[in-house]
């Protein structure tokens, strides 16, 4: 596996124990943030379009947190649905996890409106410095850690 992989589980974990055990960071875990490491992991890494997509989460965890703002029922939802999936056609993000992002909101039910788009900004900057560092690492060290060596190289590895 790569440093990649190690640091992302590292990060997933850090996140669920602060969420865990600091009351008002509750909802700075999530469970697509899964889903975006796993996306991130098995593209290329270029910093601009996880950066885009990342911004793209937040915005949809917004219009998510709007919606339910103003109305938590059906209607609100399906609205939510349309307008996100709108605009990941129109801005080319292509990661399904972002629309997973924006229904947070309706089953988290936060007392702010803010708390989910804040908590998903903070997650996913965390998740593109943790990877960022690793590729640093992985540039300069790879060759030297043995360890982060893939040696098997199978179809079911690729994402990592």
């Amino acid at each position: 596996m790569s440093l990649k992989t190690y640091a992302i589980c590292l990060y997933i974990v850090f996140v669920y124990w602060i969420s865990s055990h600091i009351p008002h960071m509750h909802a700075l875990f999530f469970p697509t943030l899964g889903a975006f490491s796993l996306l991130f992991i098995s593209r290329p890494y270029v910093q601009r379009e996880f950066g885009k997509i990342a911004l793209g989460a937040v915005v949809a965890s917004l219009v998510g947190s709007l919606f339910v703002y103003f109305s938590s029922g059906v209607l609100s939802l399906l609205l939510t649905l349309l307008l996100v999936i709108w605009l990941i056609n129109v801005f080319k993000w292509n990661a399904p996890p972002i629309l997973a992002v924006s229904l947070i909101p309706f089953f988290t039910h936060p007392p702010l409106l803010w708390i989910i788009p804040v908590s998903v900004c903070g997650a996913l900057l965390g998740l593109l410095l943790t990877l960022s560092a690793a590729a640093f690492l992985e540039q300069k060290f790879g060759a030297v850690l043995p360890l982060f060596k893939r040696t098997v190289k199978a179809e079911s590895d690729r994402a990592l």
